[in-house]
Order: C-alpha cells, then sequence, then structure tokens
C-alpha cells in the first residue's frame, strides 16, 4: 500500500513539474477512492515544497503582477471555504465545481480564450482556494485561466502561488483538528517520493512546447473534474 502511495505522488510531482499543475490533480482523485487517508492534509503538505522547488528551478520568469492577483484569491477562496461547508456539503460543492470547470473547458477547446487579467486570476483563485480546501485539487481553475501564459512564466507563478495558498490551507485544517500528528507521519514518509518526482522533470520541463502544455492543461483539468464527479457517485 505504502509503495502505491509513494508512486501516485511521483507520478504526480513529475507532472507538476512539466506543466506547472498535475499533482493534485492526479493524486487527489486516486486517493480519494484508494487512500482516503491522505485527502485532504498529507497531500497538501507534500505539495508544499513541490511548489516551492517549481517555482525556485525558474525564479527568473516569475510574474509579480499575476502571482499577487492569483494568490489574493486563492487565500480568500481557502477562508470561503470553511463557511461555505458550514451551509453546504462537500459533495455539492464539488459537483457544482467540477462542473463548472467542465464548461469551461468545453469552451476553451471551441476557442473561447479567457485572458489571463488580474480580474480573471483573482477568480480563477478564488475557486481554487475553495476547490484546493475541501478536495486537495485546487488546481482546475489555474489551468483554464493561465491556459495561454509561457511556460516558465505558468510553472514559476504557480510555484509561488500554491505554495503560499497551500500554507494558508493547511493553517485552515490544522485549525479545525484536520492535520494532526498522523497526516504529519504520511508527510514525512511520502516526501522523497516527491523529491523523486520532480527531479525527473527537469529535463523534460525544457522541452515541452506551449501547445502541448496547454493541451495538458485543459486534459487535466477536464479528467481532474470527471474524477470528482464520479467519486461522490460512487
Amino acid at each position: 500500500r505504502y509503495l502505491a502511495m509513494g508512486l501516485m505522488v511521483l507520478v504526480g510531482a513529475a507532472m507538476q513539474g512539466v506543466g506547472g499543475l498535475g499533482y493534485a490533480m492526479f493524486c487527489a482523485p486516486l486517493a480519494a477512492i484508494f487512500f482516503p487517508e491522505l485527502v485532504p492534509g498529507p497531500l497538501l503538505a507534500v505539495g508544499a515544497p513541490l511548489a516551492l522547488l517549481a517555482y525556485l528551478r525558474e525564479r527568473d520568469a516569475l510574474n509579480g503582477k499575476v502571482a499577487s492577483a492569483t494568490l489574493v484569491g486563492r487565500v480568500i477562496g481557502t477562508f470561503a471555504a470553511t463557511g461555505l461547508l458550514v451551509y453546504f456539503s462537500a459533495n455539492a460543492l464539488s459537483i457544482l465545481f467540477a462542473v463548472l470547470i467542465l464548461v469551461a473547458v468545453g469552451l476553451s477547446m471551441v476557442g473561447w480564450r479567457v485572458q489571463p487579467t488580474a480580474t480573471n486570476l483573482s477568480i480563477a483563485g478564488v475557486a481554487s482556494g475553495i476547490m484546493g480546501t475541501i478536495t486537495a485539487a485546487g488546481g482546475p481553475p489555474f489551468a483554464i485561466a493561465m491556459q495561454h501564459l509561457a511556460p516558465p512564466t505558468m510553472r514559476s507563478t504557480l510555484g509561488v502561488v500554491f505554495f503560499a495558498g497551500t500554507i494558508v490551507s493547511i493553517t485552515a485544517l490544522t485549525w479545525v483538528n484536520k492535520m494532526g500528528a498522523q497526516e504529519w507521519l504520511y508527510f514525512v514518509v511520502l516526501l522523497p517520493w516527491m523529491l523523486v518526482g520532480f527531479f525527473a522533470s527537469n529535463q523534460l520541463a525544457r522541452h515541452v512546447s506551449k501547445t502541448a502544455i496547454r493541451q495538458w492543461l485543459l486534459g487535466t483539468a477536464a479528467v481532474s473534474a470527471c474524477v470528482i464527479l464520479l467519486k461522490v457517485w460512487l
């Protein structure tokens, strides 16, 4: 069982190292079905150093305005999630956001172009904060909003946003007693697998085109949304 968990984290980390997104979108739905003890706290905790490494690798490409707008929205969304859970079930919110993501992916595929403006990025940040806190998969809104950014800029910017946003999410989970000693133990034993996956992506990330990254982002967002719906249905 530990080997399966580790391989899942390794593959997810490699995906994120190449495409800027993918770790949570790949790992969270699988973990929700097969390893529910990892959702959301341990997966979020492993994602924090992964995001930091992504930023450090391409920090020269960081877009400060993009990062600021997105991060503000992510923080607002994280705290909004705790309030929404008082009035709505996690399943209902998961269905809502999954459907919205599928609609956005469909529109993008037929020509709808989402510009990475401050407003759009802030909205994506709010949606990501809510989704990330509830399901541990906060990447799909960013996939929609950032699909036309240069890959190095997207990866470094998302590294900053995911790192800061994840720290906030972990703090919130700790506050409501959802991140304890057992969850931190899972973090420690899965961390080496994340490091292997990320460093394996170093060479691949330099040779992937912008078009391929966009297709990857939209595809991953769609699959993630479908798996979330499947998980709720099951």
